[in-house]
């Protein structure tokens, strides 16, 4: 296949001596998930395909990817009803890397720029791969003074945070935010987000994350298998977001909300019906019941109700580079493993042997 790219391809390219002329580049190495199950049914293929490129998308070196719950749920099959009949996927929604190459209408991005950014939930060519797509919207200038690791652990994270307080919720400063499940990526992304946003933030979490959240700007981190949090949990809050998600932790937000307040969670049901019922069942059941949720909550408590996902924001990413810059955002990388050990990196995760941040390194 022949790429569409009317800008240079940079030194990292398979035509180096051709720099400023087309290029060819049919394939690199990359993880493929040709089924579903646990982490021996990944594969690394030195021959997956390279799509041609886009006029608004770029084409990224790839230099590290971070391994997130959504990774680990989707190979587990997750998604089924959406992806199963497009097996196989490529997994990974982090990237940072370097811009290799850029299609005719891409304006911000230039050739050998380093850039981190995130793909859509959706999307069947992911990450784990020496060269990933992404379009212009979805990447932003890397920080200078973190590495890639660190870089590629942020963007999905903190932009499905973004999506939750900013674009749904709309926090503003001096609201007071509650976040349950604040020691994961996400919890902890919102945290400092909302900090950012001069926000009172209380956050729910294990005991050892107590010190780093408290680090992080939250004026209250409590352990929740200790605590009668309806009681600690003094005053209302104008926003809840519930990274865990089950009946005990949701009732506990609506209950602590100020009326008009937002309860979103990132636990929405419509993929897991879709995959036990199908798409044509399981959507609109999905939709029903978050309907139904949404009015009983405004009846009951006057409250808005959301599932929230991620998705590509451009003025999201760019406000989550913005406070990369300053040191006011980031999220920690607890180990490291060469894409080669991508099966040594799933298996990790699914035993919760290492609970922090996963990087996979791509050499």
């Amino acid at each position: 296949m022949r790429w569409s790219i009317l800008k240079k391809i940079s030194s990292n390219s398979i035509n180096r001596n051709q720099l400023g002329e087309r290029s060819i580049v049919t394939a690199c190495r990359g993880v493929l998930l040709p089924r579903f199950g646990g982490p021996d049914v990944l594969e690394i293929h030195d021959n997956v395909a390279v799509p041609d490129l886009r006029p608004n998308e770029v084409l990224v070196r790839v230099r590290a990817v971070s391994v997130n719950p959504l990774d680990t749920r989707m190979r587990a099959g997750y998604g089924r009803s959406l992806f199963e009949s497009l097996l196989p996927l490529v997994l990974g929604r982090d990237v940072s890397g370097e811009v290799a190459a850029v299609g005719s209408s891409v304006q911000a991005l230039n050739v050998g720029q380093e850039v981190f950014g995130a793909l859509h939930p959706t999307a069947v060519r992911g990450t784990y791969a020496d060269y990933a797509i992404l379009a212009e919207d979805q990447l932003t200038s890397k920080p200078s003074m973190i590495s890639h690791v660190e870089a590629c652990a942020i963007p999905f994270a903190a932009l499905t945070a973004w999506r939750a307080l900013k674009s749904t919720a709309r926090i503003t400063k001096g609201q007071r935010v509650l976040v349950v499940g604040g020691g994961g990526a996400v919890g902890y992304s919102a945290i400092q987000l909302a900090v950012a946003a001069g926000c009172a933030v209380s956050a729910t979490c294990e005991s050892e994350s107590i010190e780093r959240l408290l680090a992080a700007g939250a004026e209250q981190a409590l352990d929740y298998t200790s605590e009668d949090l309806e009681v600690t949990l003094k005053g209302q809050y104008n926003a809840v977001l519930d990274t865990i998600g089950i009946q005990q932790t949701e009732r506990l937000g609506i209950n602590l909300l100020k009326r008009g307040g937002h309860y979103m969670t990132l636990q929405g049901e419509s993929a897991s019906l879709s995959d036990r019922y199908g798409l044509a069942i399981g959507l609109p059941t999905a939709t029903a019941i978050m309907l139904k949720k949404q009015l009983q909550y405004r009846l009951s408590h006057g409250i808005e109700y959301w599932w929230t996902y991620m998705r590509t924001d451009a003025e999201g990413l760019h406000e989550i580079r913005r406070l990369t810059e300053a040191g006011k955002l980031k999220v920690p990388v607890e180990k490291t493993f060469p894409i080669t050990q991508v099966r040594e990196a799933h298996d990790a995760k699914d035993k919760r042997i290492i609970p922090g941040k996963v990087v996979l390194e791509v050499d």
